[in-house]
């Protein structure tokens, strides 16, 4: 499984940005998907989760209703479409995957359940 994120750039507050994450041997039936993010000197913290097979979504209280997570099955990528956006929300963006067993809901904001990792892509939010 290899993850390859993208979409970040500068937006202003308000506006909008959609981050992709292309997964090459990760589908919609084995893996679960998740995005995180890493703000200047936080720790990485767990964004939204979409599981495999009609699993649901799930997200932090802090972007409902602003970021939503969905997932193309025949491109075997995952998108974070972000909406309203705040300065708390630049941060380095990551996306994360789960193989194997499916990801239960009480372990799914920890990046220790992830077995798989793309390489960030920064969001910045900025008048």
């Amino acid at each position: 499984v290899q993850l390859q994120a993208y979409g970040g750039g500068l937006v202003q507050p308000g506006g909008s940005l959609r981050l992709s994450c292309a997964a090459s041997g990760c589908t919609s039936r084995t893996c679960d998907m998740a995005w995180f993010r890493q703000a200047p000197g936080k720790e990485r913290a767990w964004v939204a989760v979409i599981r495999r097979s009609g699993g649901g979504t799930y997200y932090t209280d802090s972007v409902k209703g602003r970021f939503t997570i969905t997932r193309e099955s025949a491109e075997n990528t995952v998108y974070l479409q972000m909406n309203n956006l705040k300065p708390e929300d630049t941060a380095v963006y990551y996306c994360a995957a789960k193989s194997g067993g499916r990801i239960i809901i009480s372990a799914m904001q920890s990046d220790r359940n992830y077995d798989k990792w793309g390489q960030g892509t920064l969001v910045t939010v900025s008048s």
